[in-house]
């Protein structure tokens, strides 16, 4: 067993369910600074504006963000795919932390260092720790006989 599949059974098995409300809570928050971050479209058009150049990767990175904090939040939210989420939007809390005093204001959704270091934190967390008892990946790993049964009503007989 790797180091990777010992910090996973780790996490799956000292999971309290308290920290289930927190995932959620994360999530839903993530979700909130996806949206926030699309109607704060003028930070990123100053941005272009400043440097041209950068046009097509300042354009690739604000998708980047959006789609890790709205889709990454989701999942996070139901515990779908937790830790492949929470990697997900570390390089985009790495990005807030390194330009949070920025001039531009592209990431003025995180205006406190306290706060992206508490979120960046509990990504970490959640990558170790995975999704918990209460999460959508629990119960498919506690009914497999459940995800690939699309028979339906329509009478097909294995």
């Amino acid at each position: 067993m790797n180091t990777l599949q010992r910090i996973e059974k780790w996490g799956d098995t000292h999971h309290p369910k308290w920290l289930s409300v927190v995932r959620i809570a994360l999530g839903i928050f993530l979700m909130y600074v996806g949206i926030m971050f699309v109607q704060n479209r003028d930070a990123l058009v100053r941005v272009i504006d400043e440097s041209p150049a950068l046009a097509a990767m300042s354009v690739g990175i604000a998708h980047y963000i959006v789609f890790a904090h709205t889709v990454g939040g989701l999942f996070i939210t139901m515990g779908l795919f937790t830790r492949i989420a929470a990697a997900l939007n570390l390089p985009v809390l790495l990005g807030a932390l390194i330009f949070v005093q920025s001039p531009t204001g592209l990431f003025n959704v995180y205006p406190v260092l306290g706060l992206s270091l508490l979120v960046m934190f509990l990504l970490v967390l959640f990558l170790i720790e995975g999704s918990g008892p209460i999460s959508v990946d629990d119960y498919m790993r506690r009914h497999p006989e459940k995800k690939h049964s699309r028979n339906y009503s329509a009478g097909i007989k294995d």
